[in-house]
């Protein structure tokens, strides 16, 4: 299963003011798979939406005998998981892999077995698996977030989510560091003083929370299919799903490059984003003093 490549961006404006105008319309434009399902989940959700009571945090994590340090991959998992035991609200977070990776005695942390043996990066097929995974879930709604193994939540971020119960969150500022050089950059929209930055979720795949209802079986079909693109989609399929997406309010993710066995590192997808940490590196020493108590180490 490879990566879903991205609509043109005309193309997407077009189907956005037909599904505006009528659902028949948009799909008469030839909508792909995860236009299609988007448009499923528009016409199944029509009215209120519900209140939601829990963030589900969907984990893919790369199989042991890819790497080259298991060890140094599952301590980073650690981390990540250290930032979400570390918020306050209602959470639970899947992970799916090969083999069980060390895993703290949590009951709001599970592991996915996965035992697909086709070649090649499987970061797609897992987070399929996972988003199969949420229908034998029991709860509520919830906002569901595919997040990479070695990112970080800002702590406050799930309080944040349940307290403002938006649509859906996306990550527009948030912050990257180059591990090779402990350089830290604040990713965010272009300002006058800043035209050529680019949003943190331009940037990294943990960068959107989608309301989910299981109560709406269309919604596990729009997030597989939204999760198999390039994360520069999700904004518009969940807008299109009628799902929009709201900016948190606070840097909210840290991206952490280079640490030697990133996923976008074995696709040759880590090099412009070094060039953006030295670009737009943080000085302010009260800015990196920040991301020192909001992002902890471990």
């Amino acid at each position: 299963m490879a990566q879903a490549p991205a609509t043109p961006k005309l193309h997407r404006l077009a189907l956005r003011v037909a599904a505006a105008i009528s659902p028949s319309l948009a799909r008469a434009l030839s909508p792909v798979a995860s236009e299609t399902a988007a448009l499923a989940l528009r016409d199944a959700s029509r009215g209120p939406l519900p209140r939601v009571t829990e963030v589900i945090f969907l984990v893919p994590l790369v199989g042991p005998e890819a790497v080259g340090d298991w060890q140094a991959v599952t301590r980073r998992l650690g981390a990540t998981l250290d930032s979400f035991r570390r918020q306050e609200g209602a959470w639970r977070a899947v992970i799916c892999c090969q083999e069980r990776p060390p895993l703290p005695d949590d009951p709001r942390i599970c592991w996915l077995p996965f035992d697909d043996p086709a070649p090649g990066n499987d970061k797609w097929r897992k987070l399929s698996a996972l988003c199969d995974h949420l229908a034998g879930m029991a709860g509520g709604p919830a906002y569901v977030m595919s997040f990479d193994a070695d990112d970080l939540l800002r702590d406050g971020t799930v309080a944040e989510m349940l307290e403002r119960q938006e649509p859906g969150y996306l990550v527009e500022s948030g912050f990257v560091m180059d591990h090779a050089t402990k350089e830290v950059a604040l990713a965010g929209p272009p300002s006058p003083r800043m035209p050529l930055r680019k949003p943190f979720w331009k940037l990294c795949g943990s960068c959107a929370a989608v309301l989910h209802d299981p109560r709406t079986p269309e919604g596990v079909t729009f997030l597989r299919a939204m999760t198999g693109h390039e994360h520069r989609m999700f904004p518009y399929l969940a807008a299109l799903a009628g799902r929009p997406l709201t900016r948190l309010d606070r840097p909210s993710v840290l991206y952490v490059l280079n640490h030697g066995e990133n996923f976008g590192a074995r696709r040759g997808r880590v090099g412009f984003k070094t060039r953006f940490v030295r670009r737009f590196r943080v000085t302010d020493a009260d800015t990196l003093a920040q991301v020192e108590r909001e992002f902890p180490a471990p």
